[in-house]
């Protein structure tokens, strides 16, 4: 006579290597807050750690986004933070509709390396991430 015997303890679900972290913004850089840069430091710091980020720009946080927007002086270049990020591989998408409605820089086009996108795939990434930010 052969006796079963069960397990006495069950394997916890594995957690993944990384947890996904939506960073959205809204703010215009330079608007006498630091609310924007805070939100670019965040990304960046998380970047460092191993987080997996991605950012997602809409209202005038657009002009992250665009040339020729300039700092003040002694303040950070976040347009340049953004475009570090971007070359790190942190994806940045950056609201379509926003393009033509917001910002300092209406109308003008998006720099190379920041994508293009929709609300729909904004929804895409809020679902799909871990954690969402909004700045």
């Amino acid at each position: 006579m052969f006796h079963t015997f069960e397990p006495m303890f069950q394997a916890l679900p594995t957690q993944p290597d990384t947890m996904a972290t939506l960073i959205i913004l809204n703010r215009q850089p330079y608007d006498g807050t630091d609310i924007t840069w805070n939100a670019l430091r965040l990304a960046r710091q998380l970047n460092n750690d191993g987080t997996e980020v991605n950012i997602f720009l809409m209202n005038d946080s657009v002009d992250l986004a665009r040339d020729g927007i300039f700092p003040p002086e002694g303040v950070e270049d976040m347009v340049a933070m953004t475009k570090d990020l971007i070359a790190k591989g942190v994806p940045v998408k950056v609201c379509g509709t926003c393009q033509n409605r917001c910002g300092v820089l209406k109308g003008q086009p998006y720099y190379e390396g920041a994508q293009f996108s929709t609300m729909a795939e904004c929804s895409q990434w809020v679902q799909s991430c871990e954690k969402v930010l909004t700045f």
